[in-house]
């Protein structure tokens, strides 16, 4: 026969309510703080700067722009595709700041992307954390 303690069940639940009011994380006000998203007046583009905390959470990534022939190279993890099939990579014109751009596509090898069109070479584009950055500008998961 078991002996239940009903008040040994009744710290439990407590201490489990506890602890995962404490696991919620950061709250909504310091999410939105983490990153400011400035519009460029008549586009569809942003100037995101995230804050020190932020881009150390993200741990972004960035390899810079290259080129095959006259053609220019990303690493295919830099592309990003929207909700109506438009290419897109982040590039990081200075510390903590991205800007979205509009890339095309040739086409991929193994793990590199072959532009028509996208930034000049040399200039670093985000190859890790870009999704982040992409739900941080539209406010996906608000």
């Amino acid at each position: 026969m078991r002996h239940r303690d009903p008040w040994l069940a009744a710290a439990l639940v407590i201490a489990v309510l506890l602890l995962s009011a404490c696991a919620q994380g950061t709250s909504d006000a310091t999410e939105k703080e983490s990153v400011e998203v400035k519009r460029a007046e008549g586009t569809n583009l942003a100037r995101l700067t995230l804050t020190e905390q932020a881009a150390k959470r993200l741990d972004i990534k960035t390899a810079p722009t290259g080129t095959s022939g006259r053609q220019k190279v990303v690493p295919y993890s830099a592309v990003l595709y929207d909700k109506d099939g438009d290419t897109w990579a982040y590039t990081n014109p200075e510390p903590r700041v991205f800007v979205r751009a509009p890339i095309v596509v040739d086409r991929v090898q193994g793990a590199s992307a072959y532009l028509s069109q996208g930034p000049p070479a040399g200039t670093a584009v985000v190859t890790v954390g870009a999704a982040e950055l992409f739900g941080a500008e539209f406010g996906v998961g608000e």
